[in-house]
């Protein structure tokens, strides 16, 4: 490099100084290079880029022209050319010295001469070019000058040389200047160049490079350009503030172009003497501060985070190491500790911290939400100090600070403001009853408004606001549909349950809860007269103010029918007797059912309804007979019925009073889950049905008294039999025999039984008219149908008039003798009518009843006192006592004398059985007192018989008990004294009794044997 004597700058004189107080002095030596060592490998370590920039901007500023600054790397070497200012002596002189800046003017941005020591981190060969002349510093030429000047010459004293030594012969970079003759770039007044050390130096002023960005222009404002060239890489920056107090930061490089807008806000002011008291000397002068917060913004204007190449921290006003955790940039005066990293605590950073905070909440009133809810400092756990004090300033002014929007738009603080749940539509409907609500699209699960804990409106609130509130019913159905926005948003609607809702009546009422919302197909055509539902207290809401809201609220969907069923309707009927005027309710419940198709079937409430009556009177719906009801004539004078009145008879259709309860025809009483156990009187008490609780008893018999109460699911029963006047029933069974009340007589009463079983037993009315029913003095029970079972005639009359054959056998007219047999009274019904000698019955037919006897269960048979038997060949009525039931046909002789119960022998045992009599065999003794012979038995016998005996016991004369017979079986053996006897005998004791008449003929006549077999063959 070549070497000029020209020295602008007295850097010649500089040397000299330098030199004579190392000599003087080699603590002194030292203390500099110790101190150049601490700055530039500590503290400006890696902050070339940001000082020489630093540097740049103070050189605009004294020039009072915003500059611009290239930064270029070409391989080893590194300039950084900047506009400006010129150096000047005083600069070098600075540069040289540390800790003695030459920028003492309070606008300056560098402010303790040690900045530029962080060339001295990557270089140890550094020119500071100007127009008016440049100056060096070179590490090598320093050395050989204090060897040469010094060391050698004996001009200092040894410890100099043994410092030297220990530093392997390297002295301070930047305390020895040295004049040059580099000029600065074409377009540039200065320029710094600098030599780097090695490629770990290029390596780490690259990385410096590339992480230069927008906040180096913001930070530094006299920049106008930054221009960054990289091996050929570049790229520029540029900052053009706006008239609006915006900046913005145009990025051009290779790929493109790219601008940020920043939002800026300002604040300066000057510090009292006593802020400063804890400051360097240096600093005390400078009482001027200034701060700057930035945001950056989108291409809406609003708030948007941190670019990526902006530092989170604090920039005073370059990068320092404090972190700030909010989405902006600040950029102030702040007093530092001697590396410039940290802010330095003390009342200087204090009043700072406060302006910075009381700044930072005026800028949130200049920014639109909601972004400037991401402005909003968060809760930190474990954050910097600096950051934790900033955060707490700012939290206590942000409740009184007017930085948020009503929905009108209006300035709102965090401690006037509510944030209305749901939010939306609703507060399009709400704006002039919450002044201090925020828009209805404020996010309520935003972090920032979560920070600032503002005071919620729930919808439980709301309710409550707006009780008492007067709207038109249109209002309100705008508050619902919000209301319904809301919830679908996530709102929790349950809360709502005091929403006021305005009624017909233009009541207003609190919750939605069992109001009536009129949907039917009357309220829509105007059918039905609204006005006249006023007396049943009816809470229905205004047709305008109608919405599915208030359903999900639990309103009901008030068709005709949920109206007539509400609750207050109910009590409205049941108390209808003691009301003001019961023609008013009567009038509005048979509107409803009219309209509803709803009857006592569905609702038994309804039948008391008070209703006129012929004489004036109220009484109960089901305690009035229609005028036109032909029960008039067939009920009792003394039964508990009115009439009623006419003009109501006239005013409404038959169906519609019958709905209510007026009787019109029998009325079909239904009770469900009825217990037919022990509790029965108590159970059945309740029911209007005449002898339930007998007809129930009868069925628990039935079922043979079960361990566990059997359950009838439905009770079904005609009421008021007991009233019809006994020569009406044919009438009266007519009516029954009719659709509707037919089904309580024809269809039996299912029972579910303790046990699992499921039966089937007789109807409650049907078993009622058996007994109850009077037909010429007889009950259906006591009477057989035309058409009857031919064993019947005779003990059953023929009943009286004519009922189709299901309904005569619900009734218990008697036609089939095996369903009389099978019913529950039949068979003692059967042998009590049996024993009346009053009533005839054929030998023929009462064989077939002895046979259909000896079939059912004795137990469901009470033995007669009377039987109906055959003595010498009559049939008479006997004392049971003087009966016995034939078991074997050989004892028919013995018996002359004695009344004969005569059925199928087989059965025998079972019909004594169930009619308590003696079998033939138990009182006849039936012993053979004669003396036979044995005789082979014909072969020809065994063409007929199975098996036949070989012998048999021929007797002259055969006696049994001292009486002659024909035949007798004893033991296995037949005993016979006539051919008769002899067939009878073998066919017996073989079990072919029906043969007997045919073996006889073969015995008499063997030679009929091919006739008698060909008609054997017929039958």
């Amino acid at each position: 490099m070549t070497h000029t004597t020209v020295d602008p700058f007295g850097v010649t004189e500089l040397r000299r100084r330098v030199l004579d107080s190392w000599a003087a002095s080699p603590a002194r030596f030292r203390e500099d290079a110790n101190a150049e060592e601490d700055y530039a490998l500590g503290g400006y370590r890696d902050r070339v880029v940001v000082e020489l920039a630093q540097n740049a901007a103070d050189a605009a500023q004294r020039a009072g022209v915003r500059g611009r600054l290239r930064l270029a790397l070409r391989g080893r070497e590194f300039t950084a050319a900047n506009t400006g200012a010129p150096l000047t002596a005083e600069g070098v002189e600075s540069l040289s010295t540390l800790r003695a800046s030459a920028k003492r003017d309070a606008a300056a941005v560098g402010r303790f001469g040690v900045g530029f020591t962080s060339v001295a981190s990557i270089s140890d060969d550094v020119v500071f070019a100007s127009r008016d002349g440049a100056v060096r510093w070179n590490r090598e030429r320093a050395a050989a000058l204090v060897h040469d000047t010094l060391v050698a010459t004996g001009r200092s004293r040894p410890e100099l040389a043994e410092e030297i030594a220990r530093r392997d012969g390297r002295v301070p970079l930047l305390r020895l200047p040295f004049a040059d003759d580099t000029r600065p770039p074409e377009g540039y007044d200065s320029a710094v160049v600098l030599q780097l050390r090695d490629a770990d130096a290029g390596a780490r002023l690259a990385l410096q490079l590339a992480e230069a960005g927008q906040a180096l222009l913001l930070a530094l404002p006299w920049l106008a350009e930054v221009e960054i060239d990289a091996d050929g890489q570049v790229r520029s920056l540029y900052s053009v503030p706006g008239d609006d107090g915006t900046v913005a930061i145009r990025s051009v490089d290779a790929g493109g172009e790219h601008v940020t807008r920043w939002r800026t806000l300002t604040r300066s002011g000057r510090f009292a003497p006593e802020d400063l008291a804890d400051r360097p000397v240096e600093e005390r002068d400078r009482r001027d501060w200034s701060l700057t917060w930035a945001v950056a913004l989108d291409p809406a204007g609003d708030a948007a985070a941190l670019p990526a190449d902006v530092p989170r921290v604090v920039h005073a006003p370059t990068p320092s190491d404090e972190e700030l955790h909010v989405p902006a940039l600040l950029i102030g005066t702040f007093p530092l500790s001697p590396d410039r990293r940290r802010i330095a605590p003390g009342t200087a950073a204090d009043v700072l911290l406060d302006a910075a905070a009381s700044a930072y909440a005026e800028l949130l009133c200049r920014l639109d939400a909601p972004a400037v809810w991401d402005l909003v400092p968060l809760e930190r756990l474990g954050g910097a100090e600096f950051d934790a004090r900033f955060r707490a300033r700012v939290a206590r002014l942000l409740p009184d600070t007017p930085f948020l929007r009503s929905a009108a738009g209006a300035p709102l603080t965090p401690r006037d403001a509510v944030v209305v749940e749901g939010g939306g539509v609703l507060l399009d409907v709400l704006g002039d009853l919450l002044p201090n609500a925020l828009p209805g699209d404020a996010d309520l699960q935003h972090p920032g408004l979560r920070a600032l804990r503002l005071r919620r409106v729930s919808l439980a609130d709301l309710a409550d606001l707006l009780a008492g509130l007067e709207r038109e019913p249109a209002w309100w159905a705008r508050l619902y549909a919000a209301l319904r926005a809301a919830g679908q948003r996530g709102a929790d609607l349950g809360e709502l349950g005091a929403l006021p809702v305005p009624l017909w009546d233009g009541r207003l009422v609190r919750g939605p809860r069992g109001l009536l919302l009129p949907t039917g197909p009357s309220f829509t055509a105007g059918t039905l007269d609204v006005a006249a539902l006023a007396p049943l207290g009816l809470r229905i809401v205004h047709p305008e103010a109608v919405d599915p809201l208030l359903v999900r609220l639990g309103a009901v969907e008030a068709n005709e029918r949920a109206i007539l069923t509400d609750p207050m309707t109910r009590t409205a009927v049941e108390n209808s007797l003691d009301a003001d005027d019961p023609d008013t309710i009567a009038r509005a419940v048979l509107e409803l059912v009219a309209a509803s198709a709803t009857t006592v079937a569905d609702e038994p409430w309804l039948a008391e309804l008070a209703l006129r009556d012929a004489e004036g009177d109220y009484s109960p719906a089901a305690e009035l007979l229609h005028p036109d009801s032909p029960l008039r004539d067939l009920l009792v004078e003394d039964a508990p019925f009115g009439v009623l009145a006419d003009d109501l008879a006239e005013s409404y259709d038959t169906e519609t009073l019958q709905a209510v309860g007026v009787v019109q025809l029998f009325t079909v009483y239904r009770a469900h889950d009825v217990t037919l156990g022990a509790a029965l009187a108590e159970s059945l008490d309740e029911i209007p049905l005449d002898g339930v609780a007998e007809w129930a008893a009868e069925v628990s018999e039935l079922l043979g008294h079960p361990e566990l109460p059997p359950i009838l699911p439905e009770l079904v029963g005609v009421r008021d039999l007991e009233y019809v006047r006994e020569d009406r029933w044919p009438q009266a069974l007519e009516l029954l025999a009719a659709p509707g009340p037919r089904a309580a007589v024809t269809e039996p009463a299912r029972v579910f039984t303790g046990d699992g079983r499921v039966v089937d037993v007789p109807s409650y009315t049907a078993w009622w008219l058996r007994t109850g029913a009077l037909l010429d003095d007889l009950t259906p029970a006591e009477t057989r149908a035309a058409d009857a079972d031919p064993a019947l005639t005779g003990l059953y009359d023929e009943i009286p008039t004519a009922l189709d054959p299901e309904f005569a056998r619900a009734l218990g007219v008697r036609s089939d003798l095996g369903e009389l047999l099978a019913g529950p009274d039949g068979p003692d019904d059967l042998l009590e009518r049996l024993g009346d000698p009053e009533r005839s019955v054929s030998r023929a037919s009462l064989r077939r009843i002895w046979a259909a006897l000896a079939e059912v269960p004795a137990e469901r048979v009470s033995p007669p006192d009377r039987v109906r038997a055959v003595q010498g060949g009559a049939v008479v009525v006997a004392d049971a006592e003087d009966a016995v039931v034939v078991d074997a046909p050989d004892l028919l002789p013995l018996l002359a004398d004695r009344p004969v119960v005569l059925g199928p022998v087989e059965r025998a045992a079972d019909l004594a059985d169930a009619l308590d009599l003696s079998l033939a065999s138990e009182v006849v003794a039936g012993r053979v007192t004669s003396s036979g012979e044995v005789r082979p038995v014909p072969d020809e016998v065994r063409v007929f018989l199975d098996d036949p005996p070989l012998t048999y016991l021929h007797h002259a004369e055969l006696r049994v008990d001292g009486v002659a017979v024909e035949w007798r079986c004893v033991d296995g053996h037949v005993h016979a004294s006539t051919t008769d006897g002899l067939a009878r005998g073998l066919c017996w004791i073989t079990g072919r009794w029906e043969r007997r008449h045919l073996v006889a003929a073969l015995l008499r006549d063997p030679q009929t044997l091919p006739m008698l077999r060909a008609e054997a063959d017929l039958e």
